[in-house]
């Protein structure tokens, strides 16, 4: 398959990349920092802003599957943004425009109702991030693309690439996991052409 990855030069967009590389796909990373990543025979690398869609929708053409890894820098999670919603706005007019149907994005769990002192800390945390994620999450389900949502919890350095994934809720413990792990999840959905039209909730 061909890919186009946007947020690539994150930590779960490097891994997006290393895996889907690993799995025998040509990649193409969207970023706007090209130096970050290392060139490679199945990787182009284009420079681009992932605010604007013309940019995008010029670099599309003959992709098969687009995922978004984009998300704010863990500190500005804290502050009022639209980054995320602005960035899938912009995703959806591109692919629209470009022909690409097939998108893959990550949310976070945090949007998800769970009950308890832990997960009413983190919504408190990280409110301003939640009205981004509920924004894009809007526009992806409004855009008539065949999408994937992922809704991972804390994310965590690690190797392991191993994940569970329920449909509209948090697995049983689902507390934390590894970029890496969310990055195989996102690759698999496009592999398979599994769970279009969902909201999928993940852990480790």
């Amino acid at each position: 398959m061909r890919l186009f990855v946007l947020g690539a030069t994150g930590r779960t967009g490097t891994e997006i990349i290393d895996l889907a590389q690993k799995r025998g796909h040509q990649v193409t990373a969207f970023v706007r920092s090209p130096q970050k990543l290392k060139p490679a025979a199945s990787l182009s690398i284009v420079r681009g802003d992932p605010l604007r869609p013309e940019t995008i929708t010029c670099a599309l053409p003959g992709h098969d599957a687009v995922l978004s890894a984009i998300g704010p820098h863990p500190r500005e999670a804290f502050r009022p943004s639209t980054l995320v919603a602005d960035c899938a706005r912009a995703t959806v007019s591109a692919m629209s425009a470009g022909g690409v149907t097939r998108l893959a994005i990550i949310s976070a769990a945090v949007l998800f109702p769970e009950k308890g002192l832990y997960f009413a800390f983190f919504r408190w945390l990280l409110q301003r991030h939640a009205r981004d994620l509920h924004a894009m999450e809007d526009i992806v389900q409004r855009s008539g693309l065949q999408w994937t949502i992922a809704r991972p919890p804390r994310l965590i350095e690690s190797e392991n690439a191993s994940f569970r994934a329920l449909r509209n809720r948090l697995p049983p413990g689902g507390r934390a996991m590894s970029y890496r792990a969310v990055a195989a999840f996102l690759l698999d959905a496009v592999e398979r052409r599994s769970h279009v039209g969902e909201i999928v909730g993940l852990a480790s």
